[in-house]
């Protein structure tokens, strides 16, 4: 069989030589083991390559496996492709501690070490399994515009750029868009970015993201929306644990096993818990970052790692929520995993004159989304959805410290390059 790959190491022991190659056929290191009475043919060749070659080889496992680094070959052919023109910044074998600033600028050069490509695989793995969720459900995947002319949640987080004679944005969600589509469609789904604005310096915030996001028609209640999106995030979870074993373990976490439904708090019965706790919250207001970590603390005790919040206040919500009878509460949610929202969604308003009014409710004007109150007048049935965090998910399932870490290229508000 043939693995091609990149050398992250070189080793001379006593007359052996040995180079460990980072391929993209497995996440553990590939060990090339050269003696010069075996492999006469290939060791003046291996001497000469340094760290950083892009090579190729055919071979088969050693039947003594010594290293502890990765699988061991004794190698029939070889091919060397490109050496490095000079010295590579980073060490990609993983022997020196690398300074987050310096890992997130050279991060596609140190996805050559075991435990990064680890996170990129994992990643990867967590939108296969989206998509067969979605697929084996009824869902039809679509893709929405990114340039946009009116923001899903207002225009306080929006990137504004120019497009021709117009003003234009670069879209924060596929909110409206999805919502318009189940004039047509009973069920869609999309793997989008988001972009926004927001001027955070936080370990859980970026300014280009990318998530999941679903939206159903011909719901009962929200409790439908919640169903979907507690089996998405089991199917996820689950699917992981199954099949990125060697990943999970180059990366020394535990693969989980989720069941559903998960716990259901309300809103008030948060405010009242984290009041209890000593957390200053209002009635009135989103939860801050603080009170989210809290409650997560609080959860996890109790075994409920990830937990809905139902029910939140109008006031703290974006207008296309449908309202209770009272005018207080809205049918949103949030879904929190050990202590950070990685979701949030609910049921939407579906009546046309319902949305006019809480366009107006929220300071915005309805002539400014006319392509999308369009939608409602043609037998738009009752309908919600969600969107779901794929960095916030990988940092949950990865325990990871930092959302940064959750991604390649990273956009936030002091990265621009590479």
């Amino acid at each position: 069989m043939r693995y091609c790959g990149w050398v992250v190491r070189k080793v001379q022991v006593g007359r052996v030589l040995i180079l460990e190659v980072s391929t993209s056929s497995s996440v553990r290191l590939s060990v090339l083991v050269f003696k010069p009475e075996r492999d006469r043919d290939f060791y003046a060749t291996v001497r000469d390559v340094d760290v950083g070659t892009a090579l190729c080889f055919e071979g088969f496992p050693a039947e003594e496996q010594k290293s502890k680094r990765g699988i061991e070959y004794v190698v029939e052919k070889l091919e060397i492709y490109a050496k490095p023109l000079e010295p590579l910044p980073v060490d990609t074998a993983g022997k020196t501690p690398v300074l987050l600033d310096t890992r997130l600028k050279y991060r596609w050069l140190l996805a050559r070490k075991p435990e990064e490509r680890a996170i990129v695989r994992i990643r990867s793995g967590i939108i296969k399994a989206a998509r067969e969720y979605f697929e084996a459900n009824g869902f039809t995947e679509i893709h929405t515009p990114k340039i946009v002319a009116a923001g899903a949640e207002g225009g306080a987080t929006l990137f504004k750029v120019q497009y021709f004679e117009n003003d234009a944005y670069l879209s924060q969600s596929p909110q409206l868009y999805k919502q318009m589509l189940i004039a047509s469609f009973e069920k869609v789904y999309e793997i989008t970015p988001y972009f926004r604005a927001e001027k955070f310096n936080t370990p859980r915030h970026l300014n280009e993201s990318w998530g999941i996001d679903a939206e159903q028609g011909f719901i009962s209640s929200v409790e439908d929306v919640m169903k979907t999106l507690e089996e998405l995030v089991a199917y996820i979870v689950n699917y992981v644990s199954k099949n990125y074993r060697e990943e999970l373990e180059e990366l020394g976490i535990q693969p989980l096993q989720l069941t559903t439904p998960f716990k259901r708090l309300k809103f008030t019965e948060v405010v009242d818990l984290l009041r209890s706790e000593g957390v200053d919250v209002r009635e009135n207001e989103d939860l801050s970052d603080y009170a989210e970590r809290k409650l997560g603390e609080i959860m996890s005790e109790k075994k409920h790692y990830l937990y809905f919040i139902v029910g939140f206040p109008w006031s703290s919500t974006a207008f296309y929520y449908m309202r209770e009878e009272d005018g207080i509460y809205t049918r949103k949610f949030d879904l929190d995993f050990k202590g950070l929202e990685i979701a949030s969604g609910g049921q939407r308003e579906h009546r046309y004159e319902k949305l006019v009014e809480a366009l107006k409710d929220k300071g915005l004007n309805p002539e400014n989304y006319s392509f999308y109150l369009e939608a409602f007048k043609y037998g738009m049935p009752p309908h919600g959805g969600f969107g779901l965090g794929i960095e916030r998910l990988l940092m949950k399932i990865l325990n990871l410290e930092n959302i940064r870490e959750a991604v390649l290229f990273v956009r936030d508000r002091t990265r621009l390059i590479p």
